[in-house]
């Protein structure tokens, strides 16, 4: 009876419960709450014992109203603590006690007796699966509650203790919500490390497009929605997803708090996937103003990734997206900028794109208390220009002198130096400077093996090469022989 089976009713109190119910509930208007209670209480233990589930439900709901009604709410809190406890309770009907409890917080006179009755249904649900979804909505509240009070620490401590993503009765919606609200409580409270781990507990692959549904498939869809809801009110099983759910808003709030995070660990390559992912968003494509906005991030954070295959590959697909050059034209060339092998001077590039990126919300010339990182990833950004600039002379130089390689990156000998010996730090340039020549030898030394390696493929090539022509040649000079043969022949047919 406990283990949660529905187990078929040995008798069916429906008629008694029937007459019951209004002679209790015209004692509790007469001010005889108790008595009205002990009498619903006499019955609910015999239709406990016979498992008939429908009559406990309402006895059990009429103990609770009745003890709501009368204003005395410790006795509320009294009665739902008493009949979860009784032996053999059945589950199903502490699942609708606990539900119905639940819509009379609003109804509290004070937030102490609201405190008070939330403590007492997370006491009834402590601990049990049958329950688990009541528990973690009534634990919302309760954070709702702190962090409406101020006190967001506690707020995030008091949510993060649920474990949503393993209850299995709840709608995978309200767990991304559960999980993205819990992920803004500890941004809010300053632990990004917590808040990167409880991201990570949310599969992107929901938040895929999902192919437009024909008018049987949406029909089918809504009945067996309309059969899980009637099971859901008869016993213990959660409502599966919907197919067709619309989780866009969903979806823009996760990658927000990415967008969000990835700002704060500086990892620009991952916020840039992150504004590409809500760019692949219907609601965004739609919106001119959203759309611009979302396609400048992308650019500006591929821009102030660090180089790399990855960072160079998706700098180029960006710079192929047709969006770009329309919606964000400054942004498009200066993107084009950087996917082509010149030389770009800094002071160039402050003047003419400066007011454009430091009239975003990403960057800024001047350090600021609002945001400041917004003036390091200006300094990040100028430093991109000056090793995407380095890279362009390592590709077109073998050696430079160093105060014509200052000239070339308008900097000063020191900081030249250092930005040569990150990037080959980086191993993303092979680079050695002769200080006493004052010297920078881009190419790479090679032993005399490498060098007698290279001659000897090179030759190998060219006489490949030679006998490809030999053959070319001779063949050329078959064709050539049988050619007059076959115009002698067709000569003398035509004669005769």
């Amino acid at each position: 009876m406990s283990d949660g089976t529905i187990l078929k009713a040995d008798k069916d109190f429906t008629k008694e419960v029937d007459a019951l119910l209004p002679d209790a509930e015209k004692l509790a208007k007469d001010g005889q709450t108790q008595a009205a209670i002990e009498k619903l209480l006499g019955l609910e233990k015999q239709t406990r014992q016979a498992s008939d589930l429908p009559s406990t439900n309402r006895l059990l709901v009429a103990i609770v109203t009745i003890s709501k009604d009368s204003g005395d709410w410790s006795l509320l809190n009294e009665q739902v603590l008493l009949t979860s406890k009784k032996h053999g309770q059945l589950k199903q009907a502490v699942t609708k006690m606990v539900q119905v409890v639940m819509t009379f917080l609003d109804d509290a006179p004070s937030m102490e007796v609201k405190l008070s009755v939330i403590e007492t249904l997370r006491t009834v649900t402590e601990g049990k699966i049958f329950v688990e979804v009541e528990r973690a909505r009534v634990t919302r509240i309760l954070s709702d509650i702190k962090r409406s009070q101020g006190d967001v620490t506690a707020a995030k401590d008091i949510l993060c203790e649920l474990q949503v993503e393993t209850f299995g009765s709840m709608s995978r919606r309200e767990k991304t919500e559960f999980i993205l609200e819990q992920v803004t409580l500890c941004i809010q409270d300053g632990d990004w490390t917590q808040a990167g781990i409880l991201g990570r507990k949310i599969s992107t692959r929901y938040f895929n497009r999902k192919p437009k549904k024909s008018a049987e498939e949406v029909e089918k869809e809504r009945k067996e929605k309309e059969e899980r809801e009637r099971m859901r009110s008869d016993g213990t099983i959660g409502d599966d997803e919907p197919v067709d759910d619309d989780v866009t808003d969903l979806k823009l709030r996760f990658y927000e708090q990415q967008i969000t995070l990835a700002k704060h660990d500086d990892k620009y390559l991952d916020a840039c996937k992150h504004y590409r992912q809500v760019l692949d968003t219907e609601a965004v494509e739609n919106d001119p103003e959203k759309l611009r906005a979302a396609l400048q991030r992308v650019i500006y954070f591929v821009l102030l990734a660090p180089y790399d295959n990855e960072q160079s590959d998706l700098l180029h697909r960006i710079h192929q997206d047709t969006r770009v050059a329309t919606s964000c034209p400054t942004e498009a060339e200066l993107l084009k900028r950087f996917t082509v092998h010149e030389l770009m001077r800094w002071p160039a590039i402050e003047s003419n794109f400066g007011a454009q990126l430091c009239g975003t919300d990403i960057f800024d010339q001047k350090a600021s208390d609002a945001d400041p990182k917004a003036h390091t990833r200006w300094l990040d950004f100028r430093k991109r220009v000056i090793e995407h600039n380095v890279r362009v002379i390592a590709k077109y130089y073998t050696r430079i002198h160093f105060d014509r390689l200052t000239t070339l990156l308008d900097l000063p000998a020191g900081e030249t130096e250092k930005y040569i010996s990150d990037l080959v730090t980086s191993k993303t340039i092979y680079a050695r400077i002769d200080r006493p020549l004052q010297i920078v030898t881009f190419e790479k030394k090679r032993d005399a093996d490498e060098i007698l390696n290279e001659w000897s493929a090179n030759t190998k090539t060219l006489l490949e090469l030679l006998e490809r022509i030999d053959h070319l040649i001779t063949k050329e000079e078959m064709m050539a022989r049988i050619k007059p043969s076959g115009e002698k022949a067709s000569k003398a047919s035509a004669k005769a």
